[in-house]
């Protein structure tokens, strides 16, 4: 067929711009040498894994360490999947984590930035520009096949190494004029379909930022453009808003390597420079010895909602996807204890090429150190603000004494070597629950040398001596003044040299006030936990212990 103007004037009547309008509408970006522009393209369904977060930051992350542009851009073509609000859902739980959009969609129906619209929904003009405009090169062609005459044409490719509408199996593909105007005149719908120059001789090749180089077929099938009601497919809007939007850089699942072919023919035939593609492999979790995929079905943290609920704190998250980046990251870490995340050198050539693995174990730990190293106002916000929606109970105590609760959360935080007990939000109710009367919860069990007879004489004899207008050094110099007082010693490199002299040292004292005081074998530093008990509840709790060990004895 030569008259392939006179086709695609036939096919697209409404269409009155070119290409090169949207080349004038759309400019290449005023940004420094180098600079990387990415994006997150989701479909509004409205759930988001923690796979699709990881590889949102990997991309936000390759356009930020290089002074770049990061969009959203919604992919909502297909309006049968569409779940209201979804968008906004997604977008902020990307917000929680510090990814938020240079341009492009920032809320359900709300957009900003130049080179719109970002919803594919609003760009059917766009893209049937570009689909007439192959059409007026022989490029693509009208498809007139019925459902029943496709799947009669895979029935029949049954045994056929490659499968799909090319070649002999491509019906349409040589239709006349004649027979187009025929056919489009009978109300005959039809769909756009890419006229492959593809030859099954040939290789395709890209150099992948994370896989390295990818050798493939070339892409031999006739993939449809648009769909019978003039909405583009996927492979098609990808590739023209990739274009217009500059993308230089298209980080996305490694599920979509094998669509390459396609995407690359379709940069070619329509005159664009592809963008770099980097695929990311899927967060693996090892289950019977084995790995699989982490699963939305079977894992409760594939839904990135988990982590809120759990009370994870941003940083942590964030910590932890960076050591499943980048291998290097925990290295720089170690040297870099104090700088913020966005100071580390991210890069897509560390990446892992078969999959991170997914450790809630080691997102635990190194949540731990994240939450150590904050100080007592910002653990005491967060765990605040997080229990006010997930934990009532922890609000309420906090509301009684905002101070005191930041000084709860203090003990033994500034030191050299913080401790390391709280990993979650949903920690800090246990962790603070014997502070507070109406979450103490007695334990009287005891270890080392402490024995409930031993622990009578010592609750009887500090008792005696307890003065919470001690410093630490007075206090501490009490207890010592117990043990020769109920057959212990104050030094335990003596009781250490002859035991049988002893009945314990001062540690198996301090044991017994701090299980009296505490429920707990071990605790942060106790002086500090008894002059934030105070008076009434110190002298109220040896006096329960000591009854207690009493009528053990």
């Amino acid at each position: 067929m030569t008259d392939f103007k006179e086709l695609a004037q036939l096919l697209f009547p409404n269409i009155k711009k070119a290409p090169q309008d949207m080349e004038d509408m759309y400019p290449p970006r005023a940004l420094k040498e180098g600079a990387r522009v990415t994006r997150f393209a989701p479909s509004p369904t409205g759930f988001l894994h923690f796979g699709n977060l990881f590889t949102c930051m990997v991309s936000y992350k390759t356009a930020k360490t290089t002074d770049g542009v990061f969009y959203v851009r919604v992919e909502d073509t297909d309006q049968k999947r569409k779940v209201e609000g979804a968008i906004d859902v997604m977008l902020k739980g990307l917000s929680v984590y510090g990814i938020n959009a240079d341009e492009g969609v920032v809320g359900d129906e709300k957009e900003i930035g130049d080179y719109g619209p970002y919803y594919q929904s609003a760009r059917v003009e766009i893209y049937q520009t570009y689909a007439k405009a192959l059409v007026e090169q022989g490029l693509a062609y009208p498809c007139f096949c019925s459902a029943d005459e496709l799947d009669e044409i895979r029935t029949a490719q049954e045994n056929e190494s490659i499968k799909g509408y090319w070649g002999k199996w491509a019906k349409c593909r040589d239709l006349s004029f004649e027979q187009i105007k025929a056919n489009i005149d009978s109300g005959m719908s039809w769909t756009l379909r890419l006229k492959s120059p593809g030859d099954l001789e040939k290789k395709c090749y890209f150099d992948d930022m994370i896989k390295g180089k990818i050798e493939m077929p070339e892409n031999v099938q006739d993939v449809v453009l648009l769909k019978s009601d003039g909405i583009p497919t996927y492979h098609f809007a990808h590739a023209v808003d990739d274009h217009l939007m500059r993308t230089t850089h298209v980080v996305r699942g490694d599920e979509w390597i094998s669509s390459v072919p396609i995407h690359l023919q379709l940069f070619k035939v329509l005159g664009f420079k592809p963008p770099k593609y980097a695929h990311v492999s899927p967060i693996m979790k090892e289950e019977n010895g084995g790995k699989r995929k982490l699963s939305k079905r079977k894992d409760p943290e594939a839904a990135v909602t988990y982590y809120a609920e759990e009370g994870y704190p941003q940083e942590s998250v964030n910590e932890y996807m960076m050591t499943l980046a980048n291998s290097n990251f925990e290295d720089w870490r170690r040297m870099n204890k104090t700088e913020p995340i966005e100071k580390f050198p991210f890069n897509l050539k560390k990446m892992s090429v078969s999959g991170a693995l997914f450790d809630i174990v080691k997102l635990t730990d190194v949540s731990k150190n994240v939450i150590s190293v904050m100080p007592a106002e910002k653990v005491f916000e967060l765990a605040y603000a997080w229990s006010k929606e997930y934990q009532p109970q922890l609000a309420e105590l906090f509301a009684q004494d905002e101070a005191k609760a930041t000084a709860i959360l203090n003990i033994d935080r500034e030191g050299k070597k913080p401790r390391k007990d709280i990993a979650k939000w949903s920690d800090v109710l246990d962790y603070v629950s014997y502070m507070y009367d109406e979450t103490f919860v007695p334990n009287y069990e005891l270890n080392g040398n402490a024995t409930p007879s031993l622990a009578v004489k010592v609750i009887e004899e500090y008792l005696k001596v307890v003065n919470l207008d001690d410093d630490k050094d007075a206090w501490f110099g009490r207890m010592k003044e117990v043990c020769p007082l109920v057959g212990c010693t104050p030094n335990v490199k003596e009781y250490k040299a002859e035991p049988e002299k002893f009945e314990g040292h001062v540690g198996d004292v301090s044991t017994i006030i701090r299980v009296a005081l505490t429920g707990r074998t071990n605790t942060p530093d106790l002086f500090a936990i008894t002059a934030l008990l105070g008076e009434d509840t110190v002298k109220a709790r040896l006096n329960s212990a000591l009854n207690h060990y009493k009528e053990e004895m």
